[in-house]
């Protein structure tokens, strides 16, 4: 069962989510687990790679493929695929990830099943499971033939280092396809931010309607101060212009799993309970005591946001002695 792994990257670091699948496709029975780096200047990452699980990494490494575009991405798997006879690519869920894994659908007319939280050999035949129904079930997916993709929820793995050593780099060469060559990216907007991501964070505090007004964020904004964590939203709160996009959590929005979650003036839809259910402790702030999110958090306090925020930011700096 030969694996391929789509290994984005940022800033010259592949990302958790591609490290997290790397890490789960080394269970998956294949002793020569693969990953694929495409961009400029991406050489030097693929050691990280080797750390996570990948025997071998193909790497297609010049300036021509610097931007983050699907299509030559497309043009690179594709042809690994045809010339090497990968069974299965793998994908971890991101903007990218998920132009990237339909157009190599398309190209090979293949099958991809995507937003997944596992992926096991049942039988001798690979099984996915995807949640339904607004995440009240959980139903197993397969495939009618090869290659098999398959698009992963963030968060559904924890990225752990192995005892692995480096891996074999093997350069890409080859033509990119013209019609791939003829979209210019102008330019590539980044969020302005400071601290962790709400992805990579070991604490997230989340905001929601509850707060009453944009202006009010700063109490959220300063208790993940205080924690060093970082900060999100509801998508309403989204849909207001309180906070940006890339901050959203939930079925919409990303899915987080830090070991500590604080929501605070959040109902708890459903909606909301997909991107943070994996939270290891949740910790609800709501002046409302039949709030939904009441039914799954760890910790329920009843009570007004604006005065709980200010109170529990100011005893973890006194406790931080800060």
């Amino acid at each position: 069962m030969s694996v391929l792994v789509f290994l984005e990257h940022h800033d010259d670091q592949i990302t958790k989510g591609s490290l997290a699948i790397l890490t789960k496709a080394a269970t998956l029975g294949d002793p020569d687990v693969a990953g694929v780096l495409v961009g400029s200047g991406v050489t030097a990452a693929a050691s990280q790679a080797g750390k996570f699980g990948a025997v071998r990494v193909h790497v297609r490494d010049d300036d021509g493929v610097a931007a983050a575009l699907p299509q030559p991405r497309v043009d690179v798997l594709a042809g690994l695929v045809r010339e090497h006879g990968y069974e299965t690519v793998l994908f971890a869920a991101s903007v990218l990830a998920a132009d990237v894994a339909a157009g190599l659908a398309a190209r090979l007319d293949a099958g991809l099943n995507w937003d997944l939280v596992d992926l096991a050999v049942e039988d001798g035949e690979l099984v996915g499971r995807r949640p339904a129904l607004g995440d009240s079930v959980y139903v197993s997916v397969g495939w009618t033939g090869t290659p098999r993709l398959a698009l992963f929820r963030s968060g559904s793995f924890d990225p752990s280092a192995t005892a692995g050593g480096e891996p074999e780099v093997v350069p890409v060469d080859g033509e990119l396809e013209d019609f791939s060559l003829a979209v210019t990216m102008v330019e590539q907007a980044h969020a302005e931010s400071e601290g962790p991501s709400i992805e990579d964070a070991d604490v997230v505090v989340a905001g929601g309607r509850g707060l009453g007004e944009p202006g009010n964020f700063r109490l959220v904004e300063e208790l993940a101060d205080a924690l060093g964590g970082a900060v999100a939203a509801t998508r309403a709160v989204v849909d207001a212009g309180w906070y940006p996009y890339s901050a959203q959590v939930g079925q919409t929005g990303k899915t987080v799993s830090p070991k500590l979650y604080v929501a605070a003036g959040i109902s708890g839809a459903i909606q909301h309970k997909v991107g943070m259910q994996g939270a290891n402790v949740i910790v609800a702030v709501n002046k409302d005591a039949n709030a939904p999110i009441f039914e799954y958090s760890d910790l329920a306090v009843v009570a007004d946001v604006h005065a709980v925020l200010p109170k529990l930011t100011q005893l973890v700096r006194e406790r931080k002695g800060g």
